[in-house]
Protein backbone atom coordinates (compact mmCIF):
# COMPACT_ATOMS: atom_id res chain seq x y z
CA UNK A 1 0.00 0.00 0.00
CA UNK A 2 1.64 3.45 -1.06
CA UNK A 3 2.00 5.09 2.72
CA UNK A 4 1.31 8.98 0.87
CA UNK A 5 -2.23 7.42 0.12
CA UNK A 6 -3.48 8.06 3.94
CA UNK A 7 -2.65 11.74 2.95
CA UNK A 8 -1.67 13.12 6.28
CA UNK A 9 -1.41 16.38 7.16
CA UNK A 10 1.03 18.40 9.33
CA UNK A 11 -1.26 21.15 10.33
CA UNK A 12 -3.94 18.96 11.33
CA UNK A 13 -1.71 16.79 13.38
CA UNK A 14 -0.82 19.63 15.18
CA UNK A 15 -4.13 21.03 15.72
CA UNK A 16 -4.79 17.49 17.22
CA UNK A 17 -1.82 17.56 19.24
CA UNK A 18 -1.73 21.12 20.46
CA UNK A 19 -4.90 20.15 23.17
CA UNK A 20 -2.90 17.05 25.07
CA UNK A 21 0.49 19.21 25.30
CA UNK A 22 -1.99 21.96 26.59
CA UNK A 23 -3.35 19.28 28.95
CA UNK A 24 -0.35 19.47 31.62
CA UNK A 25 -0.19 15.77 32.79
CA UNK A 26 2.67 14.87 35.20
CA UNK A 27 2.82 11.88 37.05
CA UNK A 28 1.74 12.79 40.63
CA UNK A 29 -1.34 15.01 39.70
CA UNK A 30 -3.65 12.15 39.54
CA UNK A 31 -6.35 14.22 38.50
CA UNK A 32 -4.38 15.97 35.99
CA UNK A 33 -3.50 12.20 34.31
CA UNK A 34 -6.63 11.46 33.92
CA UNK A 35 -8.07 14.65 32.02
CA UNK A 36 -5.13 13.65 29.78
CA UNK A 37 -6.76 10.42 29.82
CA UNK A 38 -10.28 11.92 28.77
CA UNK A 39 -8.61 13.89 25.77
CA UNK A 40 -6.89 10.50 24.35
CA UNK A 41 -10.23 8.72 25.16
CA UNK A 42 -12.10 11.21 22.97
CA UNK A 43 -9.55 10.92 20.10
CA UNK A 44 -9.51 7.04 20.11
CA UNK A 45 -12.99 6.48 19.88
CA UNK A 46 -13.38 9.18 16.87
CA UNK A 47 -10.88 7.33 15.34
CA UNK A 48 -13.16 4.33 15.64
CA UNK A 49 -11.60 2.74 18.70
CA UNK A 50 -13.95 1.30 21.37
CA UNK A 51 -12.28 2.49 24.79
CA UNK A 52 -12.09 0.68 28.14
CA UNK A 53 -10.99 3.03 31.32
CA UNK A 54 -9.20 1.19 33.81
CA UNK A 55 -9.26 3.36 37.18
CA UNK A 56 -5.90 4.08 38.67
CA UNK A 57 -4.74 3.10 42.13
CA UNK A 58 -1.45 3.96 44.44
CA UNK A 59 -2.74 8.02 44.22
CA UNK A 60 -1.91 7.67 40.34
CA UNK A 61 -4.33 8.45 37.47
CA UNK A 62 -6.56 5.31 35.22
CA UNK A 63 -5.23 3.78 31.91
CA UNK A 64 -6.81 3.73 28.61
CA UNK A 65 -7.32 0.77 26.94
CA UNK A 66 -8.68 1.09 23.40
CA UNK A 67 -9.19 -1.70 20.83
CA UNK A 68 -10.23 -1.01 16.86
CA UNK A 69 -12.70 -3.06 14.77
CA UNK A 70 -11.06 -6.26 13.54
CA UNK A 71 -12.61 -9.37 11.86
CA UNK A 72 -9.90 -11.23 14.26
CA UNK A 73 -10.68 -9.74 17.26
CA UNK A 74 -9.67 -11.62 20.29
CA UNK A 75 -6.65 -12.98 18.03
CA UNK A 76 -3.25 -12.41 19.22
CA UNK A 77 -2.24 -8.75 17.16
CA UNK A 78 -0.33 -5.39 18.02
CA UNK A 79 -0.31 -4.08 20.77
CA UNK A 80 0.82 0.12 20.59
CA UNK A 81 1.81 0.82 24.63
CA UNK A 82 2.22 4.49 25.70
CA UNK A 83 2.17 6.50 28.62
CA UNK A 84 0.52 9.78 28.93
CA UNK A 85 2.16 11.29 31.93
CA UNK A 86 5.00 13.79 31.87
CA UNK A 87 8.24 14.72 34.59
CA UNK A 88 7.04 18.27 33.98
CA UNK A 89 5.21 19.84 36.79
CA UNK A 90 1.93 21.93 36.75
CA UNK A 91 2.78 25.39 35.23
CA UNK A 92 5.79 24.58 33.23
CA UNK A 93 3.19 25.82 30.36
CA UNK A 94 4.18 29.07 31.44
CA UNK A 95 7.86 28.55 31.25
CA UNK A 96 7.21 25.93 27.64
CA UNK A 97 4.18 27.22 26.29
CA UNK A 98 3.02 25.59 23.34
CA UNK A 99 4.46 27.46 20.41
CA UNK A 100 6.05 26.70 16.75
CA UNK A 101 9.29 28.40 15.41
CA UNK A 102 11.89 27.43 13.10
CA UNK A 103 10.58 23.86 12.54
CA UNK A 104 10.16 23.09 16.14
CA UNK A 105 6.76 22.49 18.16
CA UNK A 106 7.88 23.29 21.60
CA UNK A 107 5.40 22.12 24.93
CA UNK A 108 6.16 19.91 28.23
CA UNK A 109 5.77 16.62 27.03
CA UNK A 110 5.60 16.93 23.45
CA UNK A 111 8.53 14.79 23.00
CA UNK A 112 8.14 12.37 25.57
CA UNK A 113 5.97 11.06 24.71
CA UNK A 114 2.21 12.64 23.66
CA UNK A 115 3.16 13.34 19.64
CA UNK A 116 3.86 9.53 19.12
CA UNK A 117 0.78 8.41 20.87
CA UNK A 118 -0.88 11.18 19.03
CA UNK A 119 0.47 9.87 16.16
CA UNK A 120 -0.14 6.46 16.69
CA UNK A 121 -4.11 6.95 16.85
CA UNK A 122 -3.78 8.96 13.78
CA UNK A 123 -2.16 6.24 11.37
CA UNK A 124 -5.11 4.81 12.72
CA UNK A 125 -7.74 6.76 11.69
CA UNK A 126 -6.33 7.40 8.63
CA UNK A 127 -6.53 3.42 8.00
CA UNK A 128 -9.74 3.17 8.87
CA UNK A 129 -10.96 5.99 6.59
CA UNK A 130 -9.54 4.77 3.39
CA UNK A 131 -10.94 1.42 4.27
CA UNK A 132 -7.96 -0.44 5.08
CA UNK A 133 -8.20 -3.31 7.30
CA UNK A 134 -5.13 -3.93 9.81
CA UNK A 135 -3.47 -7.50 8.76
CA UNK A 136 -3.49 -8.24 12.60
CA UNK A 137 -6.23 -6.71 15.28
CA UNK A 138 -4.64 -3.50 17.29
CA UNK A 139 -4.83 -2.64 20.76
CA UNK A 140 -3.18 0.71 22.10
CA UNK A 141 -2.45 0.91 26.29
CA UNK A 142 -2.15 4.38 27.44
CA UNK A 143 -0.60 4.33 31.21
CA UNK A 144 -0.28 7.18 33.97
CA UNK A 145 2.91 5.86 35.24
CA UNK A 146 6.03 5.39 33.23
CA UNK A 147 8.24 8.36 34.38
CA UNK A 148 8.01 7.34 38.12
CA UNK A 149 9.42 3.27 37.03
CA UNK A 150 5.88 2.03 35.96
CA UNK A 151 4.92 0.88 39.78
CA UNK A 152 1.23 0.60 38.76
CA UNK A 153 1.11 -0.59 35.25
CA UNK A 154 3.54 -3.29 34.99
CA UNK A 155 1.48 -6.45 35.42
CA UNK A 156 -1.45 -4.47 33.19
CA UNK A 157 1.41 -3.91 30.28
CA UNK A 158 2.51 -7.36 30.33
CA UNK A 159 -0.39 -9.28 30.24
CA UNK A 160 -1.87 -7.24 27.64
CA UNK A 161 1.39 -8.21 25.68
CA UNK A 162 0.91 -11.57 26.22
CA UNK A 163 -2.35 -11.64 24.37
CA UNK A 164 0.00 -9.69 21.25
CA UNK A 165 2.27 -11.08 18.92
CA UNK A 166 3.84 -7.64 18.66
CA UNK A 167 4.41 -4.69 20.69
CA UNK A 168 4.97 -0.82 19.15
CA UNK A 169 6.37 1.29 21.71
CA UNK A 170 6.25 5.00 20.06
CA UNK A 171 8.57 6.60 22.43
CA UNK A 172 10.43 9.45 20.93
CA UNK A 173 13.37 8.72 18.26
CA UNK A 174 16.89 8.36 19.43
CA UNK A 175 19.29 11.13 18.72
CA UNK A 176 20.55 9.94 15.57
CA UNK A 177 16.35 9.52 14.50
CA UNK A 178 16.80 5.64 15.16
CA UNK A 179 14.53 3.08 16.71
CA UNK A 180 15.04 0.87 19.64
CA UNK A 181 15.64 -2.74 19.70
CA UNK A 182 17.16 -3.23 23.12
CA UNK A 183 17.32 -1.71 26.34
CA UNK A 184 19.90 -1.30 29.86
CA UNK A 185 18.44 -2.21 33.05
CA UNK A 186 17.62 0.25 35.48
CA UNK A 187 17.16 0.04 39.25
CA UNK A 188 15.72 2.96 41.47
CA UNK A 189 16.64 3.20 45.40
CA UNK A 190 14.94 5.29 48.41
CA UNK A 191 17.37 6.47 51.27
CA UNK A 192 16.87 7.53 54.01
CA UNK A 193 19.20 9.54 57.05
CA UNK A 194 17.83 9.54 60.59
CA UNK A 195 20.31 11.56 62.73
CA UNK A 196 19.46 12.97 66.05
CA UNK A 197 17.87 16.08 66.28
CA UNK A 198 19.37 19.27 68.23
CA UNK A 199 19.37 23.44 68.40
CA UNK A 200 20.98 24.55 65.72
CA UNK A 201 23.42 27.17 67.91
CA UNK A 202 23.34 26.48 71.59
CA UNK A 203 23.04 22.77 71.21
CA UNK A 204 25.11 21.98 68.12
CA UNK A 205 27.16 19.65 69.50
CA UNK A 206 24.45 17.36 70.53
CA UNK A 207 23.05 16.67 67.27
CA UNK A 208 23.89 14.35 64.50
CA UNK A 209 22.84 15.73 61.31
CA UNK A 210 21.27 13.78 58.91
CA UNK A 211 21.28 16.09 55.72
CA UNK A 212 25.33 16.11 56.44
CA UNK A 213 25.52 12.32 56.83
CA UNK A 214 23.47 12.07 53.47
CA UNK A 215 25.49 14.60 51.56
CA UNK A 216 28.70 12.26 52.83
CA UNK A 217 26.90 8.84 51.39
CA UNK A 218 25.45 11.14 48.02
CA UNK A 219 29.47 11.36 47.33
CA UNK A 220 30.32 8.21 47.80
CA UNK A 221 27.72 6.66 45.92
CA UNK A 222 27.85 8.89 43.02
CA UNK A 223 31.78 7.63 43.07
CA UNK A 224 30.47 4.30 42.79
CA UNK A 225 30.08 4.77 39.24
CA UNK A 226 31.75 2.53 36.20
CA UNK A 227 31.84 2.31 32.55
CA UNK A 228 29.14 -1.37 33.37
CA UNK A 229 26.84 0.65 35.71
CA UNK A 230 25.83 4.19 36.74
CA UNK A 231 24.52 6.02 39.68
CA UNK A 232 22.71 9.17 40.10
CA UNK A 233 21.02 10.87 42.54
CA UNK A 234 18.49 13.03 41.75
CA UNK A 235 16.29 13.58 44.52
CA UNK A 236 16.65 14.98 47.52
CA UNK A 237 14.40 16.48 50.81
CA UNK A 238 15.88 16.99 54.47
CA UNK A 239 15.32 19.24 57.30
CA UNK A 240 12.51 21.78 58.33
CA UNK A 241 13.52 24.02 60.48
CA UNK A 242 17.32 26.27 59.66
CA UNK A 243 17.81 26.75 63.36
CA UNK A 244 17.19 22.90 64.31
CA UNK A 245 19.76 19.52 63.38
CA UNK A 246 18.35 18.16 60.69
CA UNK A 247 16.93 14.27 61.95
CA UNK A 248 15.67 12.75 58.69
CA UNK A 249 16.76 13.17 54.90
CA UNK A 250 15.56 10.91 52.01
CA UNK A 251 16.63 10.59 48.73
CA UNK A 252 16.45 8.79 45.55
CA UNK A 253 19.12 6.86 43.37
CA UNK A 254 18.50 5.79 39.68
CA UNK A 255 21.46 3.24 38.74
CA UNK A 256 21.71 1.86 34.65
CA UNK A 257 23.51 -0.67 34.01
CA UNK A 258 23.74 -2.53 30.02
CA UNK A 259 23.88 -6.58 31.31
CA UNK A 260 21.49 -7.69 34.36
CA UNK A 261 24.85 -9.29 35.93
CA UNK A 262 26.45 -5.42 36.23
CA UNK A 263 23.52 -4.20 37.79
CA UNK A 264 22.51 -7.17 40.17
CA UNK A 265 26.29 -6.20 41.12
CA UNK A 266 25.12 -2.43 41.80
CA UNK A 267 21.90 -3.60 43.30
CA UNK A 268 24.09 -5.40 46.29
CA UNK A 269 26.45 -2.55 46.52
CA UNK A 270 23.76 0.13 47.23
CA UNK A 271 21.83 -3.13 49.53
CA UNK A 272 25.12 -3.51 51.27
CA UNK A 273 25.18 0.64 52.67
CA UNK A 274 22.60 0.20 55.21
CA UNK A 275 24.10 0.49 58.49
CA UNK A 276 24.76 3.18 61.14
CA UNK A 277 27.76 5.56 61.62
CA UNK A 278 28.52 8.54 64.01
CA UNK A 279 24.73 8.15 65.23
CA UNK A 280 23.48 8.01 62.29
CA UNK A 281 21.37 5.13 60.76
CA UNK A 282 21.41 4.90 56.76
CA UNK A 283 18.90 2.78 55.08
CA UNK A 284 18.80 1.69 51.74
CA UNK A 285 15.54 -0.20 50.03
CA UNK A 286 14.71 -1.25 46.60
CA UNK A 287 12.67 0.60 44.04
CA UNK A 288 10.77 -0.37 41.19
CA UNK A 289 13.33 -1.92 38.44
CA UNK A 290 13.03 -2.54 34.60
CA UNK A 291 15.19 -5.49 33.34
CA UNK A 292 17.64 -5.67 30.42
CA UNK A 293 15.81 -6.04 27.60
CA UNK A 294 18.47 -7.66 24.75
CA UNK A 295 16.88 -8.24 21.19
CA UNK A 296 16.02 -11.78 19.91
CA UNK A 297 15.43 -12.27 16.33
CA UNK A 298 11.81 -11.66 16.36
CA UNK A 299 12.59 -7.72 17.24
CA UNK A 300 14.79 -7.75 14.74
CA UNK A 301 13.03 -9.26 12.06
CA UNK A 302 10.48 -6.47 13.17
CA UNK A 303 13.10 -3.77 12.34
CA UNK A 304 13.77 -5.10 9.24
CA UNK A 305 10.46 -4.27 8.36
CA UNK A 306 10.78 -0.78 9.72
CA UNK A 307 13.67 -0.08 7.68
CA UNK A 308 12.02 -1.29 4.59
CA UNK A 309 9.17 1.38 5.09
CA UNK A 310 11.70 4.17 5.90
CA UNK A 311 13.56 3.91 3.19
CA UNK A 312 9.81 4.16 0.62
CA UNK A 313 9.58 7.01 2.47
CA UNK A 314 12.69 8.73 1.93
CA UNK A 315 14.80 8.47 5.12
CA UNK A 316 16.89 5.54 7.02
CA UNK A 317 16.08 3.93 10.18
CA UNK A 318 18.84 2.85 11.98
CA UNK A 319 18.63 1.34 15.39
CA UNK A 320 20.43 -0.12 18.70
CA UNK A 321 20.11 -0.64 22.17
CA UNK A 322 19.57 2.65 24.61
CA UNK A 323 20.11 4.19 28.39
CA UNK A 324 16.89 5.44 29.65
CA UNK A 325 14.30 2.71 30.17
CA UNK A 326 10.45 2.62 28.95
CA UNK A 327 8.22 0.30 28.96
CA UNK A 328 9.75 -1.71 26.18
CA UNK A 329 12.08 -3.29 28.86
CA UNK A 330 9.47 -5.39 30.27
CA UNK A 331 7.89 -6.51 26.76
CA UNK A 332 11.03 -6.80 25.16
CA UNK A 333 12.52 -9.12 28.15
CA UNK A 334 9.51 -11.09 28.13
CA UNK A 335 10.81 -11.88 24.91
CA UNK A 336 8.07 -10.64 22.80
CA UNK A 337 9.32 -8.55 19.41
CA UNK A 338 8.91 -5.30 20.59
CA UNK A 339 10.28 -1.94 18.47
CA UNK A 340 10.88 1.12 20.54
CA UNK A 341 11.57 4.61 19.96
CA UNK A 342 9.58 4.97 16.77
CA UNK A 343 8.14 8.56 17.79
CA UNK A 344 8.88 11.86 16.46
CA UNK A 345 12.10 13.16 16.32
CA UNK A 346 13.21 16.20 18.66
CA UNK A 347 15.57 16.81 21.54
CA UNK A 348 15.38 18.76 24.93
CA UNK A 349 13.07 15.72 26.38
CA UNK A 350 12.37 16.34 30.68
CA UNK A 351 14.15 19.90 29.90
CA UNK A 352 12.52 23.30 29.27
CA UNK A 353 13.67 23.43 25.74
CA UNK A 354 11.78 20.26 25.12
CA UNK A 355 10.73 20.48 21.33
CA UNK A 356 10.00 17.94 18.36
CA UNK A 357 11.31 18.11 14.44
CA UNK A 358 7.70 19.26 12.97
CA UNK A 359 9.27 17.93 9.58
CA UNK A 360 9.50 14.66 11.47
CA UNK A 361 5.35 14.35 11.97
CA UNK A 362 4.17 13.17 8.86
CA UNK A 363 6.94 10.88 8.34
CA UNK A 364 6.55 8.78 11.69
CA UNK A 365 2.68 8.72 11.17
CA UNK A 366 3.41 6.73 7.91
CA UNK A 367 6.06 4.73 9.42
CA UNK A 368 3.37 3.20 12.12
CA UNK A 369 1.02 3.16 9.47
CA UNK A 370 3.22 1.11 7.46
CA UNK A 371 4.02 -1.19 10.94
CA UNK A 372 0.09 -1.51 11.27
CA UNK A 373 -0.03 -2.51 8.03
CA UNK A 374 2.95 -5.31 7.03
CA UNK A 375 3.06 -6.95 10.34
CA UNK A 376 1.47 -10.36 9.72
Amino acid sequence: MPLDRLDFNTDRILAGLKPWVECESPTYDAAAVDRMMDLATYDLVAAGASVERIPGRMGFGGSVRATFPHKKTGAPGILISGHLDTVHPKGTLEVLPWRIEDGKCYGPGVMDMKSGNYLAIEALRKLALAGIETPLPVTILFTPDEEVGTPLTRDLIEMEARKNKYVLVPEPASADGGAVTGRYAIARFNLKTRGRPSHASWALEDGRSAIAAMAKKILEIEAMTTPDCTFSVGVVHGGQWVNCVSSTCEAEVLSMAKRQEDLDEGVEKMLALNGEENGVVFEVTRGVTRPVWEPGEGTLQMYEIAREISQEIGFELNHGSAGGGSDGNFTGAMGIPTLDSIGARGRGLHTLDEHIFIDSLVERAQLMAGLLTRLK
